[in-house]
């Protein structure tokens, strides 16, 4: 039986032309490559708090998808747990949105720099210093913190440096005034020490100046005064801020659908 009249060299040919031709078209719609996988969540608690602060959010992440890591801070030195942190971000494989509350802040700063999958940074009533700037001298430079008279007598450490912690009946006040008491009283107990030099440590590095920012917190933060938490969106030119009336310095806990859909908002931005 013939396949063609014509010499089989000359069928051969035509059938490599029409083989080239098909894989030059264009992909067709169902075979369009898949959407780009959403960044990793990559959340850093400060001082007085762990990472259960971040409970509400991780849960409303993980119900859109996002893979999420609630990092445990030493709270130790910004140099250090900045360090730890860096470490941290060069084993996630993809993009990463960076989320900071309070000290946590400082150490994303600084953790963030030089690290190429990091997207964007979200500071949650957080630190976002200058390079030379530290955390108690920014509380201090504006009106409205009471941090300094809520905290217990420094714990001495063997290696001469101070812990810090908040007095545990007057956590509730201080710290998380718009949470339920019984909660509160489970976060007191349970809170982490900072050590006192490391709200003192300069920052070396301020890693907004380079990677995009989403801001927010409470108008009732007594941690950090929200005058002085205004003035650092403003100056790293925040993409957006939101100011939740009426929270208290741990606005995840008490707002935590607000925060987690300003990360999302971080996390979709081109």
């Amino acid at each position: 039986m013939k396949i063609s009249n014509k010499p089989l060299a000359t069928v051969l040919a035509g059938w490599l032309m029409m083989g080239a031709l098909a894989l030059a078209m264009p992909l067709s719609a169902s075979a369009q490559p898949s959407p780009a996988p959403k960044p990793t969540v990559v959340l850093v608690h400060g001082a007085f708090a762990d990472s259960s602060s971040w409970n509400g959010v991780i849960q409303r992440l993980h119900d859109k998808g996002y893979t999420v890591i609630a990092a445990a801070n030493e709270l130790r030195s910004v140099k250090s747990d900045a360090a730890f942190v860096s470490s941290l971000l060069t084993n996630v494989h993809g993009p990463v949105v960076l989320v900071g509350h309070s000290y946590g802040g400082s150490v994303i700063s600084a953790a963030a720099t030089g690290q190429d999958n990091v997207k964007a940074l979200v500071y949650v009533a957080a630190f976002a210093p200058e390079v030379g700037e530290n955390a108690a001298e920014l509380s201090g430079r504006f009106p409205g913190g009471s941090l300094g008279p809520a905290l217990a007598p420094p714990v001495e450490l063997a290696d001469g440096g101070k812990d810090l912690y908040i007095e545990q009946d007057k956590f509730h006040a201080q710290f998380a005034a718009d949470v339920p008491a019984a909660q509160a009283a489970l976060m007191a107990a349970g809170q982490r020490p900072i050590t006192d030099a490391a709200l003192h440590e300069a920052s070396t590095s301020a890693a907004w100046k380079t990677i995009p920012s989403w801001f927010v917190y409470g108008s009732a933060d007594l941690n950090i005064p929200p005058a002085a938490e205004a003035f650092m969106a403003e100056r790293a030119n925040s993409r957006k801020t939101l100011v939740i009336q009426g929270a208290s310095h741990v606005v995840m806990v008490s707002h935590p659908a607000e925060v987690a859909a300003l990360i999302e908002q971080a996390a979709l931005a081109k």
